[in-house]
């Protein structure tokens, strides 16, 4: 009986043992914020011409690499467009002008890119673009307010977030098991 009860206590403090070595430590309760997806706080460009992005793709039905080719025309003429905006800031009859000629861009780089039904359906609805792009850059001051409000996420030198920190076991081994243990 004895035996049974030795080894059954061997079995279970091996047991116990392989299951705390699985466990992975954290290093640090710092960990490095991820930098796969853009933070539409820090970056309120990349977050508009996504958006508009988005509106284009779902309206005008459009395949992966046409997806990808309009993402990267956008995010280049939605950057011109805030650039602009904010250098004549106050004067919105300069802003359109100089706005319409980077759209004009956007039109012969799409024409490349779409097929003659869809860039007739984007010609048409040019307008519509135009506007829902200028009522969300007129929006998005309130809009990312309020989100970094909601959600904040420290801002740091190293990019780095703050978690909590790892529960300790509660099963900790007693005694001295360090480098002079005997």
């Amino acid at each position: 009986m004895t035996t049974k009860t030795a080894f059954a206590s061997l079995f279970l403090a091996l047991m116990a043992g392989a299951a705390t070595a699985q466990q992975a430590p954290r290093a640090s309760t710092v960990q490095p914020q991820d930098k796969t997806q853009s933070s539409p706080r820090l970056n309120p460009v990349a977050e508009r011409a996504e958006r508009l992005s988005t509106h284009m793709v779902r309206d005008l039905h459009l395949n992966n690499y046409q997806a990808t080719r309009l993402r990267a025309i956008n995010a280049d003429k939605v950057a011109k467009m805030a650039a602009i905006e904010r250098k004549n800031a106050g004067n919105q009859k300069l802003i359109d002008q100089e706005c319409n000629g980077v759209c004009k861009e956007r039109d012969q780089e799409l024409m490349a890119v779409l097929s003659n039904d869809q860039y007739s359906s984007y010609f048409g609805s040019r307008a519509n673009y135009y506007k829902y792009d200028k009522d969300y850059a007129a929006q998005s001051a309130s809009i990312l307010l309020t989100n970094s409000v909601q959600n904040p996420a420290p801002a740091r030198a190293n990019d780095a977030t703050i978690v909590p920190t790892a529960e300790r076991p509660a099963n900790r081994p007693a005694g001295n098991l360090g480098r002079n243990a005997r």
